[in-house]
């Protein structure tokens, strides 16, 4: 399962099409603290995730994430509209594995998502 987290329902029905007609079981959450909850009860294989979100920002999301036990394994893949290198870099240093400026091509997005869940499978965790 894939867990899709951005404010805009635009974004969220796009990414989330793409990714069931890829063949991904999809659940989505529109706010950092909705990102939190269903990551910890669902335990999905990967995490997209905007990092301007309500609530608690992209970034914050993704380092409580990466500091539960139970959760730090799980892939990142942050899905921004920024592009300056502070910000990126910032996105890295918390724990992100891919940083997509938006608009994202949703075949780039699946791309990303299929090498970053297939060493799930032999228990590596992978990283860009």
């Amino acid at each position: 399962m894939i867990l899709v987290v951005d404010d805009y329902p635009d974004t969220l029905d796009v990414w989330s099409v793409s990714l069931r007609a890829a063949g991904f079981d999809v659940a989505t959450a529109v706010d950092g603290f909705e990102a939190i909850a269903l990551a910890e009860a669902l335990l999905p294989d990967l995490v997209v995730l905007d990092l301007e979100l309500p609530g608690r920002s992209g970034y914050e999301v993704a380092a409580l994430l990466r500091r539960n036990p139970a959760t730090r394994h799980i892939p990142l893949i942050a899905a921004t509209g920024f592009s300056h290198e502070a910000q990126l870099e910032r996105a890295r240093r918390v724990g992100f594995d891919v940083i997509m400026i938006k608009p994202c091509d949703p075949e780039e997005l699946i791309a990303h998502i299929e090498r970053l869940i297939a060493p799930a499978a032999s228990g590596q965790r992978a990283t860009e």
